[in-house]
């Protein structure tokens, strides 16, 4: 690990200026930047740490939205009672991230923001048509996510939280390695303010909406409308752990285990 200054701010404001110089990295929980310093992929002359920052934390609820602070940690949200009415499958989802020590650590905005494609908020935010609050502006979910470990979070931009439209009905199903417990295929389906919506994460190279499927839901809302139907495994991810053709069988599968979830 190479040196380099180590930042604490109180505020959002103290944290933008320090992340103001280009060279400065933020920390969230430190799940994926510090394996990357460990192993020298990465040297940040400056870390700024958002822990002590109290106006990025909490959950609430506003009218039909939950809002979710960028440094609320996973085992926050899946213990929420406030999400876990509103949004049950995504409290599930929280609950079932990584491991006990990765769900008090790790935090949705750090994972949001790093964009992992085997990462599983990612599917939830499209699906649900969240909105990202930042402390310069608003970002669609149709917007946010723009490839392999791309957003459109400018250089230096804070994300500060965000904000889950309450649907009607949504469920979550994925298959994860066995080893390191990322999605290697999963499916978030909901139907509620932003629409009728079907996302694929892990399978490809990035989060992705189904239309096929979406089309099929909009006249018939169940697990028999989608299970004819055959994701192309063009452009898919293929590796050691599972082929492009097996993770677009898994599409299938894991968007009717969704839609049973969803009810």
């Amino acid at each position: 690990m190479y040196d380099f200054s180590y930042h604490k701010p109180a505020t959002i404001a103290d944290a933008v200026a320090l992340l103001a110089d280009p060279e400065a990295r933020p920390v969230s929980g430190g799940q994926t930047l510090l394996p990357a310093l460990k192993h020298r992929l990465d040297r940040p002359a400056a870390l700024v740490d958002l822990s002590g920052i109290a106006e990025l934390k909490g959950i609430r609820r506003e009218g039909n939205e939950i809002v979710i602070g960028a440094m609320t940690r996973h085992n926050d949200i899946a213990t929420s009672p406030e999400v876990m009415a509103a949004i049950p499958a995504l409290a599930k989802m929280a609950g079932n991230l990584g491991d006990t020590q990765v769900r008090n650590r790790g935090t949705m905005g750090g994972s949001l923001a790093n964009n992992d494609p085997a990462a599983d908020y990612p599917s939830a935010a499209l699906a649900l048509g969240a909105t990202f609050v930042t402390d310069r502006r608003r970002i669609e979910a149709d917007e946010f996510f723009q490839g392999m470990f791309t957003t459109a979070l400018e250089p230096g931009e804070l994300l500060v939280s965000i904000r889950f439209p309450i649907p009607e009905k949504a469920g979550y199903a994925k298959m994860r390695n066995p080893a390191s417990r990322y999605v290697m295929t999963g499916v978030f389906v909901a139907k509620g303010p932003k629409g009728l919506r079907v996302v694929v994460n892990g399978a490809g190279p990035g989060v992705f909406r189904q239309a096929e499927m979406e089309a099929a839901l909009a006249a018939n809302w169940s697990a028999e409308a989608v299970a004819g139907i055959k994701q192309s495994p063009d452009d898919l991810n293929s590796d050691i752990h599972g082929s492009a053709e097996y993770r677009a069988h898994l599409v299938t599968v894991m968007a009717k285990r969704a839609l049973a979830e969803a009810g």
